[in-house]
């Protein structure tokens, strides 16, 4: 099996894990702001961490010396994070998905110069395609952004230097590494923002559920993104998780009753294109 497919797998498990985050934070929405909802997944996910490594015995391959690495990392993950919860409490999930789906294009913009991968053709006509087919669902209307909507457009630009620094990562550090230092600077980041006014809501029985879910996928889909990156360039890997989007939105509209139209259909259709063209691509230069 190569690399590109092996990558694309691991990205399904992303897709799946990301999807169930979404419906979750929702949820989480009603009682917690956005700050609040980030430092307890971070309480959850660090002690989840903490046990797979100890158990694993991985903490041996955990060092200091790229601190500053996954700082910067976290800053942009934190930061587009926030931004996405707190799009999710204002738009429709497919909408949300849609404008962060722009992830790529900063990708494969970032990239030649924060990783010196090569544009290539294909790359830019795959993720055009994809742009495309966002634009298609999204129908944004320029004259009336909303909070919600300019809350989802940026947290893409975010995430494509969370990609983009996860990457140079994973040149010199393990994933055990990349986990760890994820979970405490996000508890770090977190116990700041939701602690400055001296108000944090806490959690009751009924939240951990959903708390759980919500570490749990957070962390899964952190290690099934930084798996596929080890195995293929992010310019490959971010445009697979356009699959992502008729999963949410069949998922928005059995669970909220957000209607499906066929421009929905559309835009999903010539997403898929763009990937398939992508994954060909990608896996006939290696044969």
């Amino acid at each position: 099996m190569s690399p590109a497919i092996k990558a694309a797998l691991w990205m399904l498990g992303a897709i799946f894990s990301l999807s169930t985050m979404a419906i979750a934070g929702r949820e989480l929405s009603a009682g917690f702001d956005t700050f609040e909802i980030m430092l307890h997944r971070s309480v959850i996910a660090l002690l989840i961490v903490l046990l797979i490594i100890f158990i694993s015995g991985s903490y041996r391959s955990i060092g200091i010396g790229a601190w500053r690495g996954h700082l910067m990392r976290n800053i942009f993950h934190f930061t587009g994070q926030n931004l996405w919860f707190y799009a999710l409490a204002l738009v429709p999930l497919a909408q949300v998905f849609a404008l962060e789906f722009t992830t790529p294009l900063w990708v494969i913009l970032l990239s030649p110069f924060l990783l010196g991968e090569r544009l290539t053709m294909i790359r830019s006509i795959a993720a055009l395609m994809g742009f495309i087919g966002i634009l298609i669902v999204a129908r944004p209307d320029m004259t009336n952004l909303q909070p919600g909507l300019l809350a989802a457009a940026s947290c893409a630009v975010f995430f494509a230097l969370t990609y983009i620094f996860t990457k140079r990562l994973t040149r010199t550090e393990s994933i055990s590494a990349i986990m760890l230092y994820m979970c405490i600077f996000q508890l770090i980041f977190g116990l700041i923002t939701a602690g400055y006014d001296g108000d944090i809501a806490m959690p009751d029985m009924k939240d951990f559920p959903l708390l759980i879910l919500l570490a749990s996928c957070g962390l899964l889909a952190h290690f099934c993104i930084t798996k596929a990156l080890t195995l293929a360039p992010a310019t490959f890997v971010a445009p697979v998780d356009f699959a992502r989007l008729p999963v949410i939105a069949l998922a928005g509209m059995l669970i909220y009753s957000e209607s499906i139209d066929t421009y929905v259909l559309i835009g999903a259709l010539i997403i898929f294109a763009g990937n398939y063209l992508n994954i060909w691509f990608e896996t006939s230069k290696r044969n």
